[in-house]
């Protein structure tokens, strides 16, 4: 697969994934507009959070990764696949079930975990209403991700791309609906039947999002049925593999747990000296949220497009290949990453002032510093899935959950560090740094855990080329930080122009300095596609 067949097959996934994420962004913007950046805010989003922190802990790194390379090999078998996908689906769907219905039951438990601070007040009772309509998500998620993966061996990413758009959607409506109806609820005064609406609306955005994906298996030709059956070796060996990303993902869920934590605590500090502005889970929730749209519109795109290659690969011993691919999307992803994060650096505030309608501007501007502080982390994060993913390719989760452990005992250090260094007003800020610590480990580990296999990705062949995106991206975005206030009318128009001309600015520079990765970008668009068909 070269650079050029890498980036169509990316490109496919990354339209799907950009309306995705444009969908979640003002999905993101209702919310903050109907709860606000304070308590309540943190309330909703501390429990919808939970689903996620129990689905990736205990069976989303499978489902993920794991089980992809097992998925392409049994579609090489006579029935296409079919008894082996089967059995796969019906051993998830029981395992998730019974997630669910334990998880609802124990809901105080953990708000009592993630949100210490929260005992004893009024937060609490919410928080645990909230999460038992949040939490059925578990399953939806679990079999969108199943199916997804089915999908993808098969070469169908498109589909898997969309379907969080239907998802979206329908958050969408139900928030709009409640920001045009309801009268702004604080954590003492919402009702029951309001968080029930919240809540059972945003689990239904994910039951869409999985049983959208049905026909598009049904046009594989796999035939799925219930099978009871469990005693199949590549399911035994499957079942193996993906109880290493139980601890692989238990680490992770331990250091997101002390974020939890500690910025809901901060939050609570705050109020009781004052302090009006929002600091706590919420800012960081949504600032990660903005942070993760370069990362999830090409890193994840291209990763997807890459792990059924890397497999290929692997089983055929073609090590050279392997590397080649890594490097190559590496620099591929670096084109947009390394820009985005210096964007993201030098214009956070005007970012978030922009966006995050409906709350002050100090909120705005406490939100934009704290995705100032994940900036940092944009390209190491990105550069550390790769790296992962080669690993995915060797089928090892072994050395994964050492530079995971790795990593994340760093962030969790970094954040208790800077939860005890900093006041509360800025905790939340040293958090998101924090965590772009932890990924610069992370990555330069996991690069390395890469020559076990006789992968030496050497950092000088990517880190030399992300220096160089950084000069081209500081070339605009110097001039435009330094005129920032000089700029014409209010913060969206400012916005407009900063990324209009930065963007622009970068890609020109990019181009004439003989960025092949950039030249490809550019050949692949529409008004390219266009001039080509009028030329014919």
């Amino acid at each position: 697969m070269n650079t050029n067949h890498l980036l169509k097959s990316s490109t496919v996934m990354a339209i799907g994934t950009i309306v995705s994420r444009v969908t979640g962004l003002i999905r993101g913007l209702l919310l903050v507009a109907v709860l606000g950046t304070t308590l309540l805010g943190d309330t909703f989003n501390v429990a919808n959070t939970m689903p996620n922190i129990l689905y990736n802990l205990l069976i989303g790194g499978a489902l993920t990764a794991v089980f992809v390379p097992q998925i392409v090999r049994a579609t090489n078998s006579p029935d296409g696949g079919s008894a082996f996908i089967s059995k796969l689906i019906t051993a998830t769907c029981v395992f998730l079930g019974s997630l669910v219905l334990i998880a609802v039951l124990i809901a105080p438990i953990l708000v009592r975990l993630f949100a210490t601070s929260y005992i004893g007040r009024p937060e609490f009772h919410v928080t645990t209403l909230f999460m038992r309509y949040c939490l059925p998500q578990i399953f939806f998620m679990g079999l969108f991700a199943l199916f997804s993966q089915i999908a993808n061996a098969k070469n169908k990413f498109g589909p898997m791309m969309w379907a969080p758009v239907l998802n979206n959607l329908i958050a969408i409506v139900v928030f709009g609906w409640y920001f045009h109806m309801a009268t702004k609820p604080t954590v003492s005064t919402i009702p029951a039947s309001e968080i029930a609406l919240l809540g059972i609306g945003t689990t239904l955005g994910y039951v869409a999002q999985a049983l959208i994906l049905i026909p598009v298996l049904a046009k594989t030709q796999i035939k799925i049925r219930p099978s009871f059956d469990w005693r199949d070796p590549e399911l035994k060996k499957s079942l193996h593999l993906a109880s290493w990303t139980v601890l692989f993902a238990a680490i992770s869920q331990v250091s997101y747990l002390i974020t939890v934590n500690l910025s809901t605590g901060a939050a609570v500090k705050a109020l009781k000296a004052g302090i009006e502005t929002g600091v706590g889970f919420t800012p960081y929730n949504n600032a990660l949220l903005i942070f993760m749209l370069p990362h999830s519109i090409i890193t994840i795109s291209v990763v997807t497009a890459l792990l059924p290659a890397l497999s290929k690969f692997v089983h055929e011993k073609r090590y050279l290949d392997v590397h080649d691919q890594l490097v190559k999307a590496m620099r591929l992803v670096g084109a947009i990453t390394v820009p985005s994060s210096i964007f993201f650096l030098f214009f956070g505030p005007l970012i978030t002032k922009t966006l995050f309608f409906g709350i002050s501007k100090s909120d705005g501007d406490y939100l934009g510093y704290v995705l100032c502080a994940f900036a940092l982390g944009l390209v190491p994060m990105s550069l550390n899935l790769i790296a992962l993913r080669g690993l995915n390719a060797f089928e090892n989760v072994k050395l994964q959950v050492v530079s995971n452990a790795l990593m994340n005992l760093v962030g969790a250090l970094a954040s208790i560090a800077f939860a005890l260094a900093l006041p509360a007003k800025w905790v939340t800020v040293g958090l998101a740094g924090a965590l772009s610590i932890s990924y610069y480990v992370g990555s330069i580990l996991t690069v390395r855990l890469l020559r076990r296999f006789s992968i030496r990705v050497h950092l000088g062949e990517v880190l030399g080329f992300y220096s160089k995106l950084a000069v081209l991206s500081l070339i605009p975005a110097i001039p435009l930080w330094l005129l920032e206030n000089h700029l014409p009318g209010g913060n969206t128009l400012r916005l407009v122009l900063v990324l209009a001309i930065g963007g622009i600015g970068y890609l020109i520079v990019a181009k004439f300095s003989g960025v092949e990765e950039i030249t490809n970008i550019l050949e692949i668009l529409p008004i390219n596609k266009l001039k080509r068909r009028n030329v014919k």
